[in-house]
């Protein structure tokens, strides 16, 4: 049995417990005790203890491009050229290499699980690999490397366009068609970190007679189904004009939507989209960060929970990484647009950062602190400037509203302390890796 105890805990509900004592039985939890005094032998964790955070939406390959698909304007159309660049010079160990390094900076903020949407599979041209699934592969070694859970979402990605064939450095994504990609994607094994998922990259990379194969797949393996949606306006003019209908009908009249699915971004949505993605039980992974960053707008968060729509946050192209400012974002966001504040409490913004992201993950056992979940763990120092001054009353705002990524000391995955004192305890020196990594791609 491992014991750590607590300064606070937030335990679910609006306030955070004292002096609570976890215990952990291998990779669970076997009991929860507040405000009772750290016995002999219990590590303390010195702050505010959250269960592990959930990065929902990951691209890792897109660390590389921070600070430089910044420099100049531009649109998202012209972002994706400076990504595809980036992606034509993957390999499968350059591609571990980087993830490694990524995911660690994610296990430094807090994150215990990620959900990798993957597209890069094959080699430059769309040539085979002799192991069809070597990116993916590396992509599940590199979360190990960390020490983090995966849920390895692979896309199907076959167009370029509606109608338009893949080009270019478009064409490593492709399987030809959704029969093969069903077949490469059913060798992935999962393991104790890794789960495997799939992925409809977009109504206009996926032809919508294979929309429903895509869905199929996930369906018959109760495995989690995600998809960018209307993350542009020029997405949902083209898809009415070669489908007559929005994405989100496209993808609802194909069998796509439901509740193991989840709509990443969903930020240009008619009211009728609205309903179809919370009438179905689709969650919807919002990206602030991003979305401002590729100056994407603003979705309709506050609609879509309204709606029945789960939320769940994630840093995609990871211009930064640090889920308590996508989760603030979140009602930040909403106030810029409705002129209101108050949209969400403190607590249900870190329940979209934690149970939510787990749930759509297909990790649902994850996300709280309470017996027999999994025993992962995240503790924000409040010894910073930022959170100084936090009293019990108003912690949760405050950490939610107040920390950064850097106020995170103690990260525990199943059981097992990977950051601590705010160090990676398996990856030794993170920037040192990332800048090593992110050299191989970058010349």
């Amino acid at each position: 049995m491992t014991l750590y105890h607590a300064d606070w805990a937030w335990l679910g509900g609006e306030e955070v417990a004292a002096r609570t004592l976890i215990e952990i039985d291998g990779e669970r939890i076997a009991a929860v005790r507040a405000g009772v005094d750290r016995p002999a032998g219990a590590a303390r964790l010195a702050g505010v203890t959250l269960p592990g955070l959930a990065n929902a939406h990951s691209h890792a390959f897109h660390r590389a491009l921070r600070g430089r698909a910044q420099r100049s304007g531009g649109s998202f159309w012209t972002w994706r050229e400076d990504m595809y660049e980036i992606a034509a010079r993957l390999t499968p160990d350059s591609y571990r290499a980087l993830a490694r390094a990524t995911y660690a900076e994610m296990a430094l903020a807090g994150v215990a699980c990620v959900g990798e949407f993957h597209y890069v599979h094959h080699d430059a041209g769309g040539a085979r690999l002799a192991d069809p699934n070597a990116f993916g592969e590396a992509l599940i070694a590199a979360a190990a490397d960390a020490g983090i859970r995966i849920t390895l979402l692979d896309a199907c990605y076959l167009s370029g366009g509606f109608g338009e064939p893949l080009r270019g450095l478009q064409l490593r994504f492709g399987d030809g068609d959704a029969a093969a990609w069903a077949d490469r994607v059913s060798d992935l094994r999962g393991s104790t970190h890794a789960r495997i998922g799939a992925a409809i990259h977009s109504v206009r990379a996926v032809p919508a007679a294979q929309i429903g194969l895509v869905a199929a797949w996930a369906r018959e393996r109760e495995a989690p189904l995600h998809f960018h949606l209307s993350e542009q306006p020029a997405e949902n003019e083209a898809c009415r004009t070669a489908h007559g209908r929005t994405p989100a009908e496209l993808l609802d009249e194909h069998g796509a939507l439901g509740g193991r699915s989840c709509a990443v971004h969903a930020t240009h949505l008619s009211d009728g989209d609205v309903a179809l993605l919370g009438g179905s039980a689709t969650a919807t992974c919002m990206c602030p960060t991003t979305e401002r960053d590729l100056a994407d707008g603003i979705g309709r968060a506050r609609a879509l929970s309204d709606a029945g729509s789960a939320l769940c946050v994630g840093s995609d192209s990871h211009a930064v990484i640090d889920l308590f400012e996508e989760a603030r974002a979140v009602e930040l966001d909403e106030r810029l647009a409705s002129g209101q504040r108050g949209h969400w409490s403190a607590a249900g913004l870190l329940r979209a950062a934690t149970a939510g992201g787990h749930a759509a993950l297909g990790w649902p056992e994850a996300g709280r602190i309470e017996p027999g979940a999994l025993a992962d763990l995240t503790t924000v120092g409040l010894d910073s400037v930022r959170l100084a001054g936090a009293r019990p009353r108003t912690m949760l705002e405050a950490v939610l509203f107040g920390a950064s990524a850097p106020d995170v000391t103690e990260v525990v995955v199943g059981g097992r302390r990977i950051v601590a004192g705010g160090r990676h305890l398996l990856v030794e020196d993170v920037p040192r890796a990332l800048d090593a990594a992110i050299a191989e791609v970058i010349p």
